[in-house]
């Protein structure tokens, strides 16, 4: 629907153009949105005071001529009224909603879908977290943002793969191995003193129980002790977050090693380029990257005074690696404490030759844990914490996946495990799918009094006409656009928000009339609109990673 209003409103533009009725200007980025309130019309827009900043004229004439040479007005509208300082705002015809049900029966599981991506290739890449111990809830936030991402990226058209960045090089993969070998010692009845910023949770003496179990005291006095455990831990702790993320429904394409850009030269390579293009100079044995001239800042440093390049040069050598694979566009799920990281990563890809537009950085904050509205200690004896596994183990996947999309990813989030429990209207994901497994039991009730599910050329559509029905049919007709709005936005919570509306106009609706009564061709109306919802309700719970139960 609001495609077809866009398409409209530039042939008007163009038109109007080309006939000189609005002098010459640059072509606007139209934006057409639906309205919050129905009394002002289906859909709005405010580009009549866009085109109006650039020709001088008064938005309230712009609107008038743009408006009166839009075709098919009435044939798709029931008015178009123009409103406040030059909003314009569109009353689409009842019939032109009715016909759009067909779109959803046609297309089934794949309404919603969008040709956006045009088949262009795009990695995700997401969570990324040092394979130094267990992922926590805020790593859980992430991976269900990347994830969705992903999903709906891929709804619109994009060839998508999902990537985790192993950051297996550099001193937290030292202090790991080293607490690993220190807890070694200690079982083994040795002296030890354990350094402030080595690792203290019990996971590092379960490592090195397993170590003691398969190895003995091979390890005591051993020059080789160090490289074994710090690679001994690494992948053990990287196979638990693997199978701790496939247990949360994330599957990754792949599994990419920092170390791997050092062992494969990359980094060097990245370097020698820079330079060679004239983005690096050297003071004395440092070398600093010219991010301030695409828009940093300050400069940055690529390699220390002692040689050892920095991880900002890693980071470069890794996006470079990423476009050299063939990507066409880049999405990065990053904690919210790398804000700061963000313009410089963006230098970096220009210097590379690369739009700053095709990488784009998505921020998490970090979550509240909450019982009953009350905090949830983060941190316990012995450096743990509450991990990904613990939440989803206790609430379960689904609501774990949807209640950390109840909001905004760069919003601070609270997560009540109470809440996500609850078998009631006040979880939000049980709320929805309990309207999914509702329809479900409305259809066997139906089924159990002769009717079988009708298909469009079956029912009278005029025949859902009450306010409620109206607004049930506009939002799930509405599906594609938010999920094209999501992606455009980078904002999967779009569709937790959206879900949540549905679910609230279907279960007012439910507990105020019958689907199935008396009324034979009412009855088949509306149950071809809450097929129709049931199909809407699916699809957006299956980008969100989510179930949809048929009983509950």
């Amino acid at each position: 629907m609001k495609k077809i209003i866009l398409d409209l409103l530039e042939e008007s533009f163009t038109y109007c153009i080309k006939r000189g009725l609005i002098p010459t200007c640059a072509p606007p980025f139209l934006e057409v949105e639906p309205t919050k309130d129905s009394r002002f019309g289906d859909y709005t827009t405010n580009c009549a005071m866009v085109i109006a900043a650039q020709t001088k004229i008064k938005p309230i004439e712009i609107a008038k001529i743009i408006t009166s040479n839009i075709k098919a007005q009435e044939q798709f509208f029931d008015s178009i009224e123009i409103a406040g300082p030059g909003f314009i705002n569109f009353f689409v015809k009842k019939e032109k909603w009715y016909e759009a049900l067909e779109e959803i029966e046609r297309r089934g599981n794949d309404f919603g879908k969008l040709s956006l991506g045009k088949g262009k290739s795009l990695q995700v890449e997401f969570v990324s977290a040092n394979p130094t111990g267990p992922l926590h809830i805020g790593h859980a936030r992430g991976a269900v943002v990347g994830d969705v991402l992903a999903n709906i990226f891929a709804a619109c058209g994009y060839r998508v793969s999902r990537e985790y960045y192993i950051n297996d090089a550099g001193n937290q993969m030292h202090n790991l191995g080293n607490s690993v070998y220190l807890r070694y010692l200690e079982l083994m009845g040795e002296e030890i003193k354990f350094p402030e910023n080595g690792y203290r949770g019990d996971y590092i003496k379960d490592l090195a129980q397993e170590i003691i179990k398969k190895d003995g005291r091979k390890w005591q006095n051993n020059p080789l002790a160090l490289t074994y455990f710090t690679d001994y831990a690494s992948s053990r702790i990287l196979e638990e977050i693997k199978t701790d993320l496939r247990d949360f429904g994330v599957i990754f394409d792949s599994f990419f090693s920092e170390k791997d850009l050092y062992k494969n030269g990359e980094v060097q390579k990245l370097l020698d380029y820079l330079e060679s293009k004239g983005f690096i100079y050297r003071e004395g044995t440092t070398l600093w990257f010219k991010s301030t001239a695409f828009g940093d800042d300050k400069d940055r440093v690529v390699v220390r005074k002692s040689g050892e390049p920095t991880y900002f040069a890693a980071d470069i050598a890794y996006h470079k690696n990423k476009f050299d694979r063939g990507f066409d566009k880049v999405v990065d799920v990053w904690g919210a404490d790398h804000h700061g990281y963000i313009p410089r990563l963006l230098a970096a890809i220009q210097a590379l030759g690369h739009n700053k537009e095709d990488l784009q950085i998505v921020l998490v904050q970090i979550v509240n844990l909450l019982r009953e509205g009350k905090p949830v200690a983060m941190s316990t004896r012995g450096g743990e914490f509450v991990t990904m596994k613990e939440v989803v183990e206790e609430v379960g996947k689904d609501a774990a996946r949807y209640n950390f999309l109840m909001r905004r990813s760069d919003s601070h989030l609270d997560f009540d495990l109470e809440l996500a429990k609850k078998q009631s209207n006040e979880n939000p994901v049980y709320y929805v799918q309990y309207a999914h497994a509702r329809i479900c039991s409305i259809f066997k009730n139906a089924k159990q009094k002769g009717y079988e599910i009708p298909i469009i050329s079956e029912i009278d559509p005029t025949l859902l006409a009450l306010p409620e029905e109206m607004a049930m049919i506009k939002t799930i007709v509405r599906f594609p656009e938010i999920i094209e709005g999501a992606a455009r936005s980078l904002e999967p919570h779009r569709l937790t928000f959206y879900l949540n509306d549905l679910a609230a106009l279907f279960h007012n609706y439910y507990n105020k009339h019958k689907v199935v009564s008396q009324e034979r061709e009412l009855t088949l109306s509306r149950l071809f609109l809450v097929k129709c919802i049931k199909t809407v309700v699916a699809n957006a719970l299956k980008l969100l990673g989510v179930s949809s139960p048929e009983e509950m």
